[in-house]
């Protein structure tokens, strides 16, 4: 195992950005579970940021996932 020194206040910014990313994750997979896979494939489509080749390898995604509530 190696060791990485760096300052405390990188490290702090560091630590919160980790925290905010697990919570963001956590909403996002909440949502998951409690939304159709059709809404939250429209949902980033509104967004207008993903490409098509990502929403539709998100739609397959959430369909296979195990916390689908409406699997193929």
């Amino acid at each position: 195992m190696s060791t990485i020194t760096i300052p405390k206040p990188e490290y702090e910014v560091l630590k919160k950005r980790a925290q905010a990313y697990e919570e963001l994750a956590g909403l996002f997979f909440k949502k998951a579970k409690a939304a159709p896979v059709e809404e939250i494939v429209e949902d980033f489509t509104k967004i207008g940021l993903y490409s098509k080749e990502f929403l539709h390898d998100l739609r397959i995604g959430l369909e296979h996932s195990s916390k689908s509530k409406n699997k193929r």
